[in-house]
């Protein structure tokens, strides 16, 4: 299923996405596409259940709506750091013997088509399309990566923004170049477990002001999905409606020839990983 949420931000409605591409309410059958619901089996086959019966989902009008991002209610997202071959070779960054962690809050997710700022004082603003994993049973201790795919609820596409000032010259972790306003939008959709089979095969491409940028395959990961859900599982607690971003392949401005193109005001940023839908935003200043 592609489950997805739609209108202003703060008040948005679940919805579906049919296999016809119509957009359908699920606000009579659930309240919100969160944790709740992804850890909740017999709410997931009602779900499944009304989607595959004709009539019983009204169809929305998309033309109007504002797409939010598809989970509410995210409890935190965990990320990992130099997680693609290329991106690591690209940077000059020593390939890691074990997932590099750090954290973004979770108000720094926005729609896929929300408005990015870029902050007060940034010089390097910079771009990363990046697979994102939605949890959707409680993870602790597991003992193999079959078992942390078994853990996954669902993916989206994801965009990790950062400031490479703030991340890496600034001092400190790099969670201050990660953290700010709008850092993360999400979305269109997130894609059931069940819809992609092979999270190791999945391209990622990301366009700044038309150009290709980014043109990568997970397959490059250097910790796979499962693998990547079962280490945090030994360091924290995982829950339904948790996140983990789960890396960028190369392509990014850090890793590119002097003067860097990094992000400014008025430039549009486009990101997709296939077959879970597609971002555009346009920067502005903070």
């Amino acid at each position: 299923m592609k489950l997805l949420r739609v209108g202003t931000a703060g008040a948005e409605r679940p919805a579906l996405l049919d296999r016809d591409g119509t957009l359908r309410d699920l606000s009579g059958i659930v309240p919100d596409i969160d944790g709740d619901l992804l850890a909740d089996a017999s709410a997931l086959a009602r779900v499944r259940t009304a989607a595959d019966a004709p009539g019983v989902l009204p169809a929305l009008d998309p033309a109007w709506l504002r797409v939010g991002p598809p989970l509410g209610r995210i409890g935190k997202i965990v990320c990992i750091g130099l997680n693609y071959h290329d991106h690591a070779a690209e940077t000059g960054a020593a390939i890691p013997e074990e997932p590099i962690l750090f954290f973004k809050a979770p108000d720094t997710v926005v729609g896929p088509e929300d408005t990015v700022l870029v902050p007060r004082g940034s010089r390097k603003t910079d771009w990363e399309v990046e697979l994102a994993v939605v949890i959707g049973r409680t993870a602790r201790y597991l003992s193999s990566a079959e078992e942390g795919l078994a853990h996954v609820a669902g993916y989206a596409t994801a965009h990790d923004v950062s400031e490479r000032e703030f991340q890496i010259e600034r001092g400190g972790t790099w969670d201050k170049g990660k953290n700010c306003e709008t850092f993360n939008p999400l979305g269109p959709w997130l894609v059931t477990a069940d819809e992609v089979p092979d999270p190791q095969a999945l391209p990622l491409r990301l366009w700044v002001n038309g150009e290709l940028k980014q043109n990568g395959t997970t397959a490059e990961q250097i910790f796979p999905v499962g693998e990547v859900v079962r280490y945090l599982s030994h360091f924290m607690t995982l829950y339904p409606g948790d996140v983990i971003n789960t890396g960028t392949p190369a392509g990014v401005a850090m890793g590119q020839p002097e003067p860097k193109p990094y992000l400014k005001a008025g430039d549009v940023v486009e990101l997709e990983v296939e077959g879970l839908g597609r971002q555009r935003q346009e920067l502005k200043g903070a």
